[in-house]
């Protein structure tokens, strides 16, 4: 579903998953639709809840908890990340989530709930960023007695993010990668997972962090959208028109020979033995012509009366269902069969000439 409701072509509301990729990336999308779009539900995509994601969920949440970690690690430490050891009880907490996470997504999973599961991953990034505003790493720089803490936090950190980013691989499998090179981390396997403090101490984070989710500016996503595809108007049913099978061309002259006058009925009354017909009376200036028409279905006798119509008054006579016809009655015809007469837009005398 789009934000307002159905894709539709005709309301050029449609997202193409080529065009979503090369605005947002391709784990990105991944990480979108897995995580928007619960198993055997419908879910909800528009350009405006994808920035949304991409800015609060993978810049902000995953993408800064990133950089801001390797960026600190050069900057107190030259890159190297090393254990201390010198624990508090907030580093307890961060370790019980990480520990937890994994069997977390197991559980999830084996139920098919993929969204649930991405979201236990980045509930370990959110908890990351709670730990660094916890520890404050920025105030303990300040502190020279205080440095080998800071370096303890700078390894749960990394060693946190390590175990987010193998859990990721199943959905986001380049940025994985990406995280990963990143810190100097290497995959872990399940088995290893129940265990806090497999990065080698004394490892290296990368010198130039890259920006793995860049913001997005929501008014110039839409403007490139819009100058991609231009909002069409939604054409009414009654304005689509219809096609119908054209007939042979015919001349000028031939054309001309047909008569077309405006005429008021003055009665009307079914065919006996019709389930179709109509035998109108029909005065065209001043002369009365009998017109028989398949309209029953369409029109009473009564609603007919009193009717001006457009007529064509010089068709060779004929007998329809034994009743003498001396024209005929102009009808328009939709796509149901619907039948409507023609009548003069304006106020027309009867016999005026239709030309």
């Amino acid at each position: 579903l789009q934000g307002d409701g159905k894709m539709s072509k005709s309301k050029g509301n449609v997202l193409y998953a080529d065009e979503l990729v090369d605005f947002f990336g391709v784990d990105a999308v991944r990480y979108f639709v897995l995580h928007e779009m619960p198993f055997e539900n419908d879910g909800v995509i528009s350009w405006e809840l994808m920035v949304e994601r991409m800015n609060s969920d993978l810049a902000n949440t995953l993408g800064n908890l990133v950089n801001r970690t390797v960026s600190m690690s050069n900057k107190y430490f030259g890159g190297v990340v090393e254990n201390k050891n010198v624990n508090e009880p907030v580093d307890e907490e961060l370790k019980k989530v990480v520990l937890e996470t994994p069997n977390k997504v197991i559980a999830k999973m084996e139920e098919l709930r993929v969204a649930d599961a991405i979201t236990e991953i980045f509930t370990l990034f959110k908890r990351c960023n709670k730990y660094i505003d916890e520890t404050m790493p920025w105030a303990l720089a300040k502190d020279e007695a205080k440095k080998e803490r800071l370096a303890t936090v700078l390894y749960n950190l990394v060693e946190s993010i390590s175990v987010g980013a193998t859990l990721l691989e199943s959905f986001m499998p380049e940025t994985s990668d990406k995280v990963l090179a990143q810190l100097g981390a290497q995959k872990r396997k399940l088995s290893q997972m129940d265990t806090f403090g497999l990065y080698p101490s004394g490892n290296k984070v990368t010198e130039k962090p890259e920006i793995l989710f860049a913001r997005m500016d929501i008014n110039e996503v839409m403007a490139k959208v819009a100058e991609l595809h231009p909002v069409k108007e939604e054409v009414k049913e009654e304005e689509k028109g219809i096609d119908i099978e054209p007939k042979d061309e015919i001349t000028f002259e031939e054309f001309g020979k047909m008569q077309f006058q405006v005429g008021e009925i003055i009665s009307c009354e079914a065919v006996k033995k019709s389930k179709k017909l109509l035998c109108s009376q029909v005065k065209i200036g001043s002369q009365v012509k009998q017109i028989v028409s398949g309209i029953k279905a369409h029109y009473t006798p009564e609603e007919m009366v009193g009717k001006k119509v457009m007529v064509l008054v010089n068709l060779k006579p004929a007998k329809l269902a034994g009743v003498l016809s001396e024209g005929m009655l102009l009808c328009a015809e939709d796509e149901n069969g619907e039948l409507s007469l023609m009548v003069p837009e304006k106020k027309m005398p009867s016999g005026a000439e239709i030309c």
